[in-house]
Formats: structure tokens, sequence, C-alpha cells
């Protein structure tokens, strides 16, 4: 195992002052394909896009990795920022995920507690699925490439009926589950497997927002609010119309609980 490398996209432009969001996607999805719609509602924060490896931007990892592995490599993708000046040192800085972006942002809340003012949990939770499940997974993509959960993913990100309605938007994210690295697909699958921090979010001290689509049979509302109540600080909102890609689905609504939630923070 070793830690992997994240390649930070830049999705909108803050003025000087402005606090910095680091908006990461999750297992099969792109930033720039998941956030976009929703960075015209996030005008107060300079916004970063996270690819995990081997999706979108970032490049395929060469083994093994655990999210906390993960966490390290967005802490390091801060501090190139930083040290580049494509974001300013004094900058409040704030991080949102979903999925399996949304578990690295409590994973991150664990092991770089001064890192972020505020975290979002989007559409994820302290243990998503089951172990067996995700090392299947892992394995029939490692074999067969991603284009075989295709089908599956759109059943499962999308509220019913919003496919129909948002063809661009569902073709450009499952477009970006096809191209994904096979074998860093699976990496993320068993990072997947091996994370459960469902008794150690009472360490987390940064205040935390865990949104759930109302509609998501993956990590349901009841997983949001667990996470709310498990950290120090921590809120539980639901979005009644998304599924499991909330910034797609409802990017208003979404990036509205975000700015709020972090401004007050």
């Amino acid at each position: 195992m070793t830690v992997p490398e994240i390649t930070p996209t830049l999705l909108s432009a803050g003025g000087a002052g402005k606090p910095v969001l680091l908006a990461g996607a999750g297992l099969g999805t792109g930033a720039q394909a998941l956030w976009i719609d929703a960075v015209p509602f996030l005008a107060d924060f300079h916004v970063v896009g996270l690819d995990l490896p081997g999706h979108g931007a970032s490049p395929a990892s060469a083994e093994t990795f655990t999210v906390a592995e993960l966490a390290t490599a967005v802490a390091n993708v801060v501090e190139k920022l930083r040290a580049s000046g494509d974001i300013e040192a004094a900058a409040p800085l704030y991080y949102a995920g979903v999925s399996l972006a949304g578990a690295l942002g409590l994973q991150l809340g664990l092991d770089y507690p001064d890192l972020f003012k505020g975290i979002g949990v989007l559409c994820s939770g302290a243990k998503i699925g089951e172990p067996q499940a995700w090392l299947d997974r892992a394995e029939t993509v490692r074999n067969s490439g991603t284009p075989t959960m295709v089908v599956g993913s759109a059943q499962r990100w999308f509220a019913p009926g919003f496919i129909e309605a948002n063809s661009e938007a569902t073709t450009r994210l499952l477009h970006t589950l096809q191209n994904a690295d096979r074998f860093a697909y699976a990496h993320a699958c068993e990072a997947l497997a091996g994370f459960d921090v469902r008794d150690r979010l009472g360490k987390i001290g940064t205040p935390v927002i865990a949104i759930a689509g109302g509609q998501d049979e993956v990590c349901p509302p009841p997983f949001a609010e667990a996470t709310a109540a498990g950290v120090r600080n921590g809120r539980a909102a639901v979005v009644a119309s998304a599924a499991h890609q909330a910034p797609l689905e409802a990017p208003e609504e979404t990036a509205k609980l975000l700015r709020e939630f972090f401004l007050a923070a």
C-alpha cells in the first residue's frame, strides 16, 4: 500500500480572500462532471475539484490504498496548492465529498483535525456496504473493466426519472465511470471494504454537515443522521429529490446547504 496521487482541477476561480472549497467526487465519478452544475451556486468559494486515483484528472494508482492514505493524498494536494500560490495560505479551507469522497471527509476530520474549518459528507456514511461485496466488485472490475458497472450504477446513482429529464448531465457522469481505470477503481473498492469509522466519530471536532439524498438506497438518510449525531459538531440534512449524486441531481439545493453551513461555521 502507498499514498496515491490526486490531481486537483480548478472549477471556479475565487477572488482574493475567498474561502477555498475542495470538492471530492466518489467512486466511478469525476469532480468536473459531478460538481460543475453546483459551482455557480458556490460563488462565495474558490472551488477546486478532487478526483479519485484513476478517475478524471488523477493518474491511476499502482497498488491498493486505504481511505487513510487517500486522506494523506488530499493533505499533500493542499500543501502543494499553498506552496504554488494557487490557493492563499491564509484562506479558510473547507471540504465536501460524495460517497467514497464523503467517507474520505470523515477520515480527514480524524487524521487532519486542523486542516479544514468545515466538512461536508454527502450521500455517504461512516461505513458503506459490506466488505465482501466491495471485494467482489473489485475483482469483477479488475477482470472485466468499468463498463460492466454502468447499468447498475445508473440505477443506484439517480432518482427515478432523473436520467430521462437530464440526459446530458447523466451521460457526462456515466462517461467518467466508463473511462475510469479498472485497476484504480478496484483499489478504491478495496479501500471501501476496509473503511469503518463508526466507533471513532466522536473524535471528530471539525463541524460536519451530513447530507443525504432522500431517495438514496446506497446511503439513505439514516446514514447522515448517524454521522451528524456521532461527531462532536454535526448537522444532518436531506435533499428530498436526490438519490446518490446530490450535487448533480440538485445542485442549487445542495450548494445552498453547504454554503450556509460552512459560512456559519
